[in-house]
């Protein structure tokens, strides 16, 4: 039996039904898990906060760039 890293809840995985990398949810808290090993079956949550962290970087890029661009126009005037 494979538990949910994040409530604990009881997942009822057949080794030989999932691959690694697949993506699942957990039934409980429907928080998403991938399978990193099958054999046992093991599990880790995915964070949200990879793609929230990555959507902030691409936003902070931009903002600097605008910046940037700011400072150039003063510097001309």
């Amino acid at each position: 039996m494979t538990r949910c890293p994040e409530c604990d809840a009881e997942i009822d995985l057949d080794e030989d039904e999932v691959e690694e990398g697949e993506i699942l949810s957990c039934h409980e808290c429907d928080a998403e898990l991938e399978v990193t090993q099958t054999h046992p079956v093991h599990l880790i949550a995915i964070s949200d906060d990879e793609d929230e962290e990555e959507e902030e970087d691409e936003d902070d890029s931009d903002e600097e760039a605008v910046v940037e661009e700011e400072e150039e126009e003063e510097e001309t005037e």
